[in-house]
């Protein structure tokens, strides 16, 4: 089972430059949320402030019950033995094969025989559909394998906590949208807590449990993915819908002038799209929010079951 994150007021600055500031919410334990922002908002610098990469200039970040940013260099690294990360080039030794680059992780940090390594590296591989890959170097594939490569490095330590960075970047939809249902998948089978960063507005419209968007130093919102996709908070409706009105301009923030002369153009706000049907696992798989009478898979699971069953027939 995964593990909650907690983030209390975490602040930092590069300098004379903010990137977030008093940042709080906790990520559920075992459930799939995104974070999302526009480019520069310090999304990938607030994964690297999770594994203890960079701290805070103020904050915490709880990880089953432990202060990351406040502990001991051991007690950091027991700590992020929890952590796989999925980085966004797949961050493969080029010279090594795939199966080299997976088993990197066990021959590191483990001491286990290399016929239990064998096992496990398969194992990952299989759960990737990379299984007959492995003798591969990272150029003679895909970028699409190159990913689910560095995915299955990502889960060779067993993680509880597995964070990607923009895992769709350099996709396209296709690859974008089987990377997405693999992504589904492997939460159903191992129940870890997954994070993702993502500019994909398909994925964060479909994936996650929970969203969040940071914008000009500042968590704007998180919480539930209903919650969100029907916000009328102007950032959070701007950008989950991809639209030119609002907050965000090409660079960074609107100034005040553009927004006043927005405002005057006399745009009436379209309404919000209908929200889509959250992904499914494959069948027969089932996340632990399906098995909740109260979880945001409970109805498509309820319509999934009735479905297969005949009409008439006992349960």
């Amino acid at each position: 089972m995964g593990v909650e994150i907690r983030v209390e007021g975490l602040t930092k600055s590069f300098g004379r430059q903010t990137i977030f500031e008093d940042v709080t919410l906790t990520i559920p334990a075992g459930e799939i949320s995104v974070m999302l922002g526009p480019s520069g908002t310090g999304k990938s610098v607030f994964l690297k402030h999770l594994v203890g990469l960079l701290k805070p200039n103020r904050g915490h970040i709880y990880v089953g019950g432990k202060d990351v940013p406040h502990l001991h260099e051991r007690e950091l690294y027991e700590v992020r033995k929890q952590f796989g990360v999925l980085f966004q080039d797949g961050a493969l030794f080029g010279s090594m094969t795939l199966y080299d680059n997976v088993a990197f992780p066990l021959r590191e940090h483990t001491k286990k025989s290399e016929s239990d390594i064998k096992r496990i590296v398969m194992e990952k591989m299989e759960m990737v559909g990379l299984l007959g890959a492995e003798g591969k170097l990272p150029g003679e594939i895909s970028g699409g394998m190159r990913k689910r490569a560095g995915l299955a490095r990502a889960l060779v330590l067993d993680p509880e906590i597995v964070l990607f960075d923009e895992p769709d970047s350099g996709l396209d939809p296709v690859r974008t949208a089987y990377l997405n249902q693999l992504i589904v998948d492997l939460n159903a089978q191992i129940g870890a807590t997954f994070l993702i960063v993502t500019h994909d507005i398909n994925t964060a419209r479909r994936l996650p449990d929970n969203i969040g968007l940071l914008f000009r130093r500042r968590l704007v919102m998180f919480g539930h993915r209903d919650e969100l996709l029907s916000s009328d908070e102007p950032v959070v409706r701007q950008f989950l819908n991809g639209r030119r009105e609002g907050p965000i301009g090409m660079a960074e923030e609107k100034d005040a002038a553009a927004l006043a002369a927005e405002a005057d153009e006399g745009h009436e706000v379209p309404d919000l799209p209908p929200i889509e049907p959250q992904l499914l696992p494959t069948p027969p798989l089932i996340r632990s929010s399906m098995r909740s009478p109260h979880g945001s898979h409970a109805f498509l699971l309820k319509e999934r079951t009735e479905k297969k069953t005949p009409a008439g027939a006992s349960r």
